[in-house]
């Protein structure tokens, strides 16, 4: 018992350790990890200059955010196979060319469907980047050592997110929305160069067998479930015969690859991993962390951008408060793992929901503090529920699955992004419109005059002009609305995710 114990727990400055050889790799998985984190929260800032340039809609500019996602989520259980196929080196190195490709590709296009498809790409090349990069880390560094190296490798998911839109609105201050993606070329190849000197002997070959009906039937399931609620909204639910084709689809998809996992001799997600409980209700907490991750991210740069007439680099500065709660919670989190993990993602759980419940208490003269404050409490509850929660769910894995598992558990946490990105826009547009719709009950020459008199000036009903002006402030009121919903949703998640650090054992216990 104590062997074992020992094994998983981290001694005090076991950092001190590390070989040359592990730093170097550690330092370049946090470049390649930063490299990808970064397109995440650089999109959601341009976004407003997308939609503007592209004439895009509000829905439709979402699929850049959201497509990104999906491919990102279809992509990553390839990981283990390609990994075994190409090796390490030639594997992380071929992902971040392509990446590097799409991000150039995404900064030059001219359209909306060109930059969802090099969105798409982007998405697709990068999956594999976070789940080999982590599935290396655990695979290269012993047991004790392994929740610092996962700290280091969350540095660099988090240096992304938050430098990303820094740099992004300086770029686009100085440039346009183009550059916030082109700026991701000269590291990109920088990342390149690391990757062929940090990996120079991780070129192993490993023949896999590959479940592609499993797969496929997987990935249609999961582009189904998403077309169903990013279009569910437009084209009238279940009157229209897109939606229920893609129902049918994507049920008929999931039953598929449900039977294909029991009956397969090698099956593409091995039932055997949900046999692991750790693994298992780890990857289900990893879906509730992806809900929680980007979904404030894409929301709020609109709303600060059409709502309060923010620029790119205002907004920039806060919502990088968020890195700065990911960074706060590094300082204590790797000892608070190793002492009382179920406790971090309890407390990881309800920190993001005390922020969330903060957001849906805004109103449209919302100020910066709040901003700022309550994106610091989002992005430290998300830093203490994701290092315990990795090292728990791997904690009892064997190595032979663990890239295999990382894949699943990345898979899931993306997927659970995508997702929810797509129901946040679901409510937030319904509740937009069930306002706007509520609110204009309420305007009749007689109500401005005996409740409203000192707005007869702004907005007078007798001319056009009057009447746009008073339109403009419905919308905006009845859209501050449905981002209030939205927020409020995010709170009610996290909040029944907090029990579930009940349901993990530590290691020890399970010997």
């Amino acid at each position: 018992m104590t062997s074992t114990t020992a094994s998983v727990s981290p001694r005090r400055f076991a950092f001190m350790e590390l070989t040359g050889a592990q730093w170097l790799i550690l330092v370049m998985i946090q470049l390649s990890n930063m490299l990808f984190s970064m397109t995440i929260t650089i999109a959601n800032l341009v976004l407003p200059q997308v939609r503007g340039a592209l004439s895009a809609t509000q829905d439709e500019i979402s699929w850049v955010i959201t497509l990104n996602l999906m491919a990102t989520a279809i992509v990553t259980p390839l990981t283990a196979w390609l990994a075994g196929r190409f090796g390490w080196r030639n594997m992380l190195f071929g992902t971040v060319a392509g990446f590097t490709l799409a991000s150039a590709v995404c900064g030059l296009a001219n359209n909306l469907e060109t930059l969802i498809f090099a969105r798409v790409m982007q998405g697709a090349f990068g999956a594999p980047i976070a789940p080999l990069g982590q599935a290396i880390l655990l695979a290269t560094f012993p047991r004790h050592l392994q929740p610092f190296a996962l700290v280091m490798w969350g540095v660099g998911s988090v240096f992304g997110p938050v430098v990303g839109p820094i740099l992004g609105a300086m770029a686009t201050e100085a440039w346009n929305w183009r550059a916030a993606f082109l700026m991701i070329v000269p590291p990109g190849i920088l990342t390149l160069i690391c990757i062929w000197v940090a990996l120079r002997s991780h070129t192993t070959l490993k023949k896999l067998r590959f479940d592609w009906l499993g797969f496929l039937a997987l990935a249609c399931a999961l582009l189904c479930a998403q077309l169903v609620f990013d279009r569910g909204q437009k084209l009238d639910w279940f009157e229209s015969p897109v939606i229920i084709a893609c129902t049918f689809l994507g049920g008929l998809s999931f039953w598929m690859f449900i039977v294909q996992c029991m009956t397969a001799e090698q099956p593409f997600l091995n039932p055997s991993l949900l046999l692991d409980r750790n693994f298992a209700v780890g990857t289900f907490i990893a879906f509730i962390v992806g809900m929680l991750s980007f979904t404030s991210l894409v929301l709020f740069p609109t709303l600060l951008h059409d709502l309060r007439g923010y620029p790119e680099d205002a907004i920039s500065t806060l919502i990088a408060a968020r890195g700065l709660g990911n960074w706060t919670a590094f300082l204590f989190i790797s000892q608070l793992t190793r002492i009382a993990p179920r406790f971090a993602i309890a407390a990881g759980f309800a920190i993001q929901a005390a922020g969330s419940f903060w957001m849906s208490q805004f109103d449209i003269n919302v100020t910066e503090t709040a901003i700022f404050w309550s994106h610091f409490l989002m992005g430290l509850g998300n830093s203490v529920v994701f290092t315990p929660m990795a090292v728990m769910a791997f904690s009892t894995l064997s190595r032979d699955h663990i890239t295999e598992g990382s894949a699943v558990f990345t898979m899931t946490r993306n997927f659970g992004s995508s997702l929810f990105i797509s129901m946040s826009v679901l409510v937030f547009l319904q509740s937009k419109s069930i306002s706007y719709s509520e609110l204009t009950e309420f305007i009749t020459p007689f109500r401005f005059v005996t409740n409203y008199p000192g707005t007869l000036e702004s907005w007078d009903l007798g001319s056009v002009a009057g009447l746009m002006g008073l339109s403009g402030e419905i919308d905006r009121q009845a859209a501050m609305v449905g981002y209030i919903n939205a927020f409020l949703m995010m709170a009610l998640t996290a909040a029944a995710a907090v029990p579930l650090a009940l349901l993990l054992r530590r290691p020890s216990e399970q010997q």
